[in-house]
């Protein structure tokens, strides 16, 4: 796959006909606010592709511990590895979902999560607020 390189800070800006391995992408890992750790010493990154009808396009990544956080709406397909997510609020408040490579979930806004992550979780998503 070949791809050049875009003149802005997205990877995939509108208006360019580009492409990108959402595997390999380059995501800067930093510490989460303490506010939001249960366990471990997780660690998130992103990395912005893009917009499309002013959602915003992205790759995420979360590795290994539990955070607690507010969604936006989302849509998000996972490339690698696994999380468990307990939704906190809301009329499923209790459930548990387990996502892993392949899967795609949708989370509403305002909902507040549990996730939960051995090594890794990799998604590519989709939000608005």
């Amino acid at each position: 796959m070949s791809a050049a390189q875009p003149e802005s800070g997205e990877l995939l800006p509108e208006g360019q006909n580009l492409a990108i391995s959402a595997l390999t992408a380059p995501v800067a890992l930093e510490a989460i606010a303490e506010d939001d750790i249960v366990s471990g010493e997780p660690q998130q990154g992103f990395t912005e592709l893009g917009s499309i009808a002013g959602a915003e396009v992205g790759i995420w990544e979360l590795r290994s511990g539990v955070v607690t956080d507010t969604e936006v709406d989302e849509l998000f397909i996972v490339l690698s590895g696994e999380a468990t997510i307990e939704i906190l609020s809301g009329d499923d408040a209790g459930r548990e979902v387990t996502v892993r490579t392949g899967d795609t979930m949708r989370l509403v806004g305002g909902t507040r999560t549990k996730w939960t992550v051995g090594d890794h979780i990799r998604k590519v998503y989709i939000a608005a607020e």
